[in-house]
């Protein structure tokens, strides 16, 4: 019986090793995938809106509104927020200051 339980013991460590093991691999990939659909968003939407004429127009009235912090807002870069909020709904809570350096990294 003096044998049983150190032998036990060493059963119950290895598969507890096992499942720590496994669920940090599960984990991994988990937070892995979700980078790479985030990244892959992310270029989707610069590569769509990179060749939009609406938001290339915008480009000289967004560095006026970023450079006075908001305070010039032109008639070129409202139509491309404007444009921007309709064919990508899920932007619709980014602020107007983050879409004008997003238009000028483009």
């Amino acid at each position: 019986m003096s044998t049983f339980r150190p032998l036990s013991a060493a059963v119950l460590l290895a598969l507890a090793t096992s499942a720590s093991a496994t669920s940090f691999v599960v984990t991994t990939d988990a937070i892995v995938s979700g980078l790479a659909a985030s990244s892959e968003a992310t270029s989707d939407i610069s590569s769509s809106l990179r060749d939009d004429k609406i938001v290339i127009s915008a480009r000289d009235d967004a560095a006026s509104f970023v450079a006075s912090a908001g305070a010039i807002r032109g008639a070129k870069l409202e139509a491309a927020l404007r444009h921007i909020r309709d064919r990508l709904p899920g932007l619709a809570a980014v602020g107007d200051l983050q879409l004008a350096e997003a238009i000028l990294s483009l």
